[in-house]
């Protein structure tokens, strides 16, 4: 990881009732929430995309009389527009955050897929592995739209590809891959990376030095001679995988975080990462790694392609240096900017840093986070509470959070002021400044929001706030904490998350500090 990368990928952050949130601290927080996006463009990590390109279409149009052959509306059509779709879009969306990126697919000679080529070379994807054949037809998926009502999709895929098509496809992997810092394998079951493409690309990765392996493909299993570092199967994959059905209405999550030992084993991943729509993502590490996303849901239906911004924006910041848990939060707020747009579109760097912005401005004063907190109540929902120092971020903090997010609905993080950390900690604490943590900690999915507290107390907080849950970490029990009886007196109750040790930030900083060169990297 570069030095600049490892400075910031650990900070934490928390909350108080008596905020101390002078304008220097909250621009340092909106500073940190724009560097994280932009050290991905600052690396340019070159990424090769092998994988199904697609063009989509979005026709809209206007509605105003059914037809007279069937009880069908007539769209008469005002609008085309036309994007990248599939891999293409995956290509699109690793170009728009700054990654250098090769597109090595297989499309037709035919309208589309010139189309198709065109957008890709203007969004600055390199199309010199994309081969085009005239007995290829390109496969494209139409949208037809009512005003704001998707109508109609005209799908337009094609089978029985030629052999010498195939065979001329997994030729010009080899130089697709030469020199990748990652490659993403996006496979959508056309028929066109099959055992020829698979065999070529594993010789590949054998004779080079190792890049970053992301698999995205509807049967994940098919690619498991790669050993790929992660494979991002959705609920409907995993559930191919499992041989179950996994039931929207379910705890999806804890049903595929319990079967981590068979996705593991049938993908042969180091690590595998399920998306499931509408209640984000779970990370299952072979080393018994686990870390939860959540999805920030758009009501409206039209957005397409959020699957592949997820994807090549855990795949850059990951090549980029970036820690996986990191990554996966960037990217599920990646997904966040799209899934709210209609039509196939893309996360820019500037419209990621815009969004961590925004998500960095939940570092609230009390007054503004009893306002949220009375509205989200009013919804039905329950409010969490927890609070600590986050100096420098790991992985008990990101465990403890996510167990925390899950006692309710809304998760308050209360951190201690720089003063406060002092006092707690010792004259060398902080590692890491409000900002910094308070920055870190908004940005990450689990979290609803910051405040910051400057007294040695949360009970003045927990009076005002009167959270369902207060959830503590570290070795506690509820007896042993002065919030219980505020906790309690409120209607509330105390919940004890899960103590792990060997993750202490006591423990970073002193192997921080014992490492060459500790007294600066601290």
């Amino acid at each position: 990881m570069d030095d600049a990368l490892q400075d910031h990928a650990g900070h934490g952050g928390g909350t108080t009732p008596r905020v101390h949130e002078p304008e220097d601290d909250l621009a340092e927080v909106r500073g940190l929430a724009a560097w994280v996006p932009a050290a991905i463009a600052d690396r340019a990590p070159a990424v090769t995309v092998i994988g199904d390109a697609m063009l989509d279409g979005w026709w809209s149009g206007t509605i105003e009389r059914f037809c007279r052959e069937a009880p069908a509306p007539v769209v008469d059509i005002t609008r085309r527009d036309y994007a990248a779709g599939g891999a293409a879009n995956t290509a699109m969306n690793l170009a728009a955050l700054g990654a250098h990126v090769r597109m090595c697919g297989l499309i037709g000679t035919d309208d589309a897929g010139r189309r198709l080529r065109g957008i890709l070379e203007d969004a600055g994807v390199d199309t010199t592995h994309l081969l085009q054949d005239p007995r290829v037809g390109t496969t494209t998926k139409y949208r037809i739209l009512g005003g704001d009502q998707v109508m109609l999709r005209l799908d337009d895929t094609h089978d029985g590809l030629p052999a010498s098509a195939l065979a001329a496809l997994a030729a010009a992997v080899p130089a697709a891959v030469a020199d990748a810092d990652a490659v993403m394998v996006c496979d959508y079951g056309s028929g066109a990376l099959g055992d020829e493409v698979r065999t070529a690309l594993g010789q590949a990765l054998v004779e080079g030095p190792g890049p970053l392996v992301v698999v995205d493909a509807h049967d994940t299993a098919a690619w498991s001679t790669l050993g790929p570092d992660i494979v991002t199967p959705n609920a409907q994959e995993a559930a191919q995988v499992l041989a179950v059905r996994l039931d929207p209405r379910s705890d999806r999550a804890a049903t595929v975080a319990a079967r981590r030992d068979e996705l593991l084993a049938a993908t042969n991943a180091a690590a595998v990462v399920v998306t499931l729509d509408r209640d984000g993502t779970v990370l299952l590490g072979r080393d018994g790694e686990e870390h939860r996303t959540w999805a920030r849901p758009a009501s409206e239906r039209q957005a397409s392609g959020a699957g592949d911004t997820f994807v090549a924006s855990l795949t850059a910041a990951r090549a980029a240096g970036l820690p996986l848990t990191t990554s996966l939060d960037l990217a599920q707020a990646a997904a966040d900017v799209v899934v709210h747009r209609p039509g196939t579109s893309v996360c820019t760097t500037a419209d990621l840093t815009g969004h961590l912005q925004q998500v960095a401005d939940t570092a609230l004063t009390t007054e503004e986070l009893l306002r949220r907190v009375a509205e989200d109540r009013a919804a039905g929902k329950r409010i969490v509470l927890t609070n600590g120092c986050f100096d420098v971020l790991h992985r008990g903090h990101t465990r403890s959070l996510n167990q925390a997010k899950q006692l309710g609905d809304v998760l308050v993080v209360a951190l201690n002021d720089d003063a406060g950390v002092r006092r707690l900690k010792g004259p060398d604490r902080p590692i890491n400044p409000i900002a910094d943590r308070a920055g870190i900690i908004a940005s990450l999915s689990c979290v609803d929001y910051v405040t910051v507290f400057a007294s040695d107390t949360l009970v003045p907080l927990i009076e005002l706030l009167r959270p369902d849950v207060y959830a503590k970490g570290g070795d506690y029990t509820a007896q042993m904490l002065e919030e219980t009886p505020a906790v309690e007196a409120c209607g509330g109750r105390v919940s004890i998350l899960d103590y792990v040790p060997e993750r202490s930030t006591a423990a970073v900083v002193r192997r921080i500090r014992s490492a060459p060169g500790g007294d600066d990297a601290s």
